[in-house]
């Protein structure tokens, strides 16, 4: 997908996306911006609560949900997991908050977005509830999904959905690092796939070089 951003370059002063994404410098949505889809077929809307499922079934299978991290002292549950099958608990829900937020309610492939937990949680742990990337887990190989992210900052806390060489959706884990950036672009060179690593028993949300994780999206009623 082209940018259409490439008119200012991508150089967009990360200033612009703050806590809110609003700028006095607003950036065009790209005429061919593609809205991600639910299991229905309905474009996504950030302001509805959806469940991450897998595309698969069975032992392939299993929803996204929050969990208290093996060996973790944070006070409120900080753990992002993938249940051992499709046959049990429901996920945890979530909202997505676009980088294109000010233009409408839509999500959209390759969009930078923040990912939060949509639950009722006490003023402590609100920050516990967005998603981002955590420390390199040594004994793992590789740096967990956790939460205690932030919402629009040039952080750890960026994501993308694309569409799957398989089934459904990926997630990317997108890093700012730099100043500028390019809220749409088709350009992952620096994006890391999010997958599952086995921790404790635990089917845990981490950054993978191979089998990136399918998932679509099934809207909380």
């Amino acid at each position: 997908m082209k940018c259409l951003f490439l008119l200012c370059l991508c150089l967009v002063p990360i200033v612009v996306f703050s806590s809110t994404f609003t700028s006095q410098n607003p950036i065009n949505l790209p005429s061919d911006a593609t809205p991600v889809l639910d299991v229905t077929g309905k474009e996504l809307d950030s302001r509805l609560s959806y469940r991450i499922i897998s595309t698969f079934w069975g032992a392939l299978g299993g929803d996204v949900y929050l969990g208290k991290s093996p060996n973790s002292d944070a006070p409120c549950a900080n753990g992002i997991f993938r249940y051992n099958s499709d046959v049990g608990p429901s996920g945890t829900p979530v909202i997505f908050i676009g980088s294109s937020s000010h233009f409408g309610q839509g999500i959209f492939e390759n969009e930078l977005l923040n990912i939060q937990f949509s639950i009722s949680t006490s003023k402590l742990c609100v920050s516990y509830t967005i998603w981002k990337v955590g420390d390199y887990d040594a004994s793992l190989g590789t740096m967990l999904l956790e939460t205690g992210g932030t919402i629009g900052q040039a952080d750890s806390s960026w994501f993308k959905i694309v569409k799957s060489s398989q089934l459904g959706y990926n997630l990317l884990y997108c890093p700012v690092t730099s100043t500028m950036i390019c809220p749409f672009s088709s350009d992952d060179q620096f994006c890391l796939k999010v997958g599952v690593v086995h921790q404790n028993g635990k089917k845990t949300l981490a950054l993978v070089k191979d089998n990136p994780l399918d998932i679509s999206f099934k809207q909380v009623q």
